[in-house]
């Protein structure tokens, strides 16, 4: 498979979901070999302001959020609800616990202190000026029940709600990401790159010797099984 492909594949899979009524839960890991751009759906302007010198590829996803710079320093997940479905019946916002938790739960089973941000601690991080990265960006932000570690946002979310389906989407640091990169393809403030820098980790980082990332998708792959299994098949 061509290393852009992962990339493409992930697109064109989340439109599918979409694209007729989810009758059952399915998911996917995506793994990236090479950096790729993603914009949010919102985001389209930014297509006119990228810099062509970077040489990276710059996708348009069905859901929402800020700009995220995919590639091996990344895990990618997408998870396909029908739209009835217990996980998603709380709303947008509530929507996201179950995966959040799950993403923190893993980290730290994998030694990387981690949790999921509740709305009311999101809303004492505000009160106490917690520092903010640059909005355009995926991990420039904070949403309810991303995932922080040390303080740091280590696990974006998104997602696309229709009236046949919910699309969650996500992307996991599981090393040091080239903010500079995304700041150059996307002709935005140097300065941006190192805000990003100090907002953020990874599971490298946050977990040292003890944290092994092919395990950690292992360990996902199965708690995302165990989660979507539990609501369809309970014993």
């Amino acid at each position: 498979m061509a290393d852009l492909s992962v990339a493409v594949s992930e697109q064109l899979w989340n439109e599918a979901q979409l694209q007729q009524r989810v009758n059952a839960p399915a998911f996917r890991l995506w793994r990236y070999r090479q950096p790729v751009v993603v914009l949010g759906c919102s985001q389209r302007r930014l297509l006119a302001e990228v810099d062509s010198h970077t040489g990276l590829e710059v996708l348009l996803r069905e859901s929402g959020g800020g700009a995220v710079l995919t590639g091996p320093w990344m895990l990618g997940l997408s998870v396909a609800l029908p739209p009835d479905h217990p996980l998603v019946s709380t709303g947008p916002v509530g929507s996201y616990r179950w995966l959040g938790e799950a993403i923190a739960q893993t980290l730290r089973v994998g030694g990387v202190p981690a949790d999921a941000v509740a709305p009311q601690d999101l809303r004492a991080r505000v009160t106490t000026g917690a520092p903010a990265g640059p909005d355009w960006a995926c991990f420039g932000g904070l949403s309810p029940w991303e995932v922080l570690s040390g303080g740091r946002k280590i696990a974006g979310l998104a997602q696309v709600r229709r009236a046949h389906g919910v699309l969650l989407v996500g992307g996991v640091l599981l090393d040091r990401s080239p903010w500079t990169l995304l700041c150059e393809t996307l002709a935005r403030p140097t300065q941006d790159a190192q805000r990003l820098t100090d907002i953020t980790t990874h599971g490298r980082a946050a977990g040292g010797s003890a944290f092994d990332r092919v395990v950690f998708e292992q360990r996902l792959e199965r708690a995302l099984r165990t989660h979507l299994c539990e609501e369809v098949c309970p014993v």
